[in-house]
């Protein structure tokens, strides 16, 4: 005897945000029966501190559909408990512009992950206060736009960048090593969608050749940290961190070079997470559902 199956005609992911109360996933999955969806992976986090309760559901359907019907289909569902939420198809790729200055490092990585499909982005562009990493965007196909910025055209620098950011329809914008920063209303502009890369020895060593700061110190331990933008300098909600055993052998510049390799995995790490919508913002933190 043979069974015939149905092919899923769509892969969507939901996720959501409500103050944590009964009936909340059995709201969620009622939805999705009715909407003959099937669930390919399901996580979820209730946090007592906050009382707060977070969701990510990657559902298949086999209904013609699309992500726009089943976004506007949920809405009474999400009204009914007061929740925030987002509805898209999982393959979508976001559209990500990314930042850099001098350093290229972490440019040159995500730029290298997205061309094998490692990373699901699509980078239209590139933009940098120097031309330094012109060549390497046109080595991958990517346009480079250069804003030079100085304090009397910080704000015009600025408004163009955030015309960009609107004309192009941009999802995420990264700032991979990008050394300037972001004015209060370009945070608020850019909130929840832009994320930063940088070593992990603030406080203890700021300001110009942290590296060098902390061999002098003999510190054996080093890492990064990428956490989305705010107005307060280095202190949005953490994404990803990571650190890497060093000794008294390394010279400084080796220190940086060690410092380079962690950089660029913890941000493309925190990138992947935030383009397959895993991250959700619990108020200074985030739940991130790997």
């Amino acid at each position: 005897m043979t069974t015939s199956t149905v092919e899923p005609l769509g892969d969507y992911v939901l996720t959501l945000a409500c103050v944590d109360q009964p009936g909340i996933v059995h709201a969620v999955t009622s939805f999705l029966l009715e909407n003959g969806g099937n669930i390919r992976e399901s996580q979820q986090f209730g946090d007592r501190e906050s009382g707060r309760f977070f969701m990510r559901i990657d559902f298949e359907t086999a209904r013609a559909s699309d992500a726009g019907t089943l976004h506007e289909a949920f809405a009474p569902t999400a009204a009914q408990f007061a929740m925030s939420y987002d509805l898209w198809s999982a393959q979508a790729p976001y559209r990500t512009l990314i930042m850099c200055s001098k350093q290229l490092h972490c440019l040159n990585d995500l730029l290298f992950r997205t061309s094998t499909g490692d990373l699901q982005i699509e980078v239209p562009l590139v933009v940098s206060n120097h031309r330094d990493a012109e060549p390497m965007a046109r080595h991958y196909g990517v346009d480079f736009h250069h804003i030079p910025i100085t304090p009397d055209t910080k704000a015009q620098a600025e408004a163009e960048l955030m015309g960009l950011v609107d004309d192009l329809d941009i999802d995420l914008v990264v700032l991979a090593r990008y050394m300037q920063i972001l004015s209060d209303d370009l945070c608020r502009h850019l909130s929840g969608r832009a994320i930063n890369i940088h070593h992990s020895f603030l406080p203890s060593f700021k300001g110009a050749k942290p590296y060098h700061q902390a061999f002098d110190r003999g510190v054996k331990l080093i890492g990064a940290t990428a956490h989305y933008v705010t107005g307060d300098l280095d202190e949005g909600p953490i994404i990803e961190q990571d650190v890497t055993r060093v000794d008294h052998t390394l010279s400084p510049d080796q220190l940086v070079a060690s410092g380079r390799d962690v950089e660029a995995q913890v941000l493309s790490r925190a990138v992947r997470w935030h383009s397959q919508t895993r991250i959700l913002l619990n108020g200074s933190r985030t739940v991130v559902f790997r």
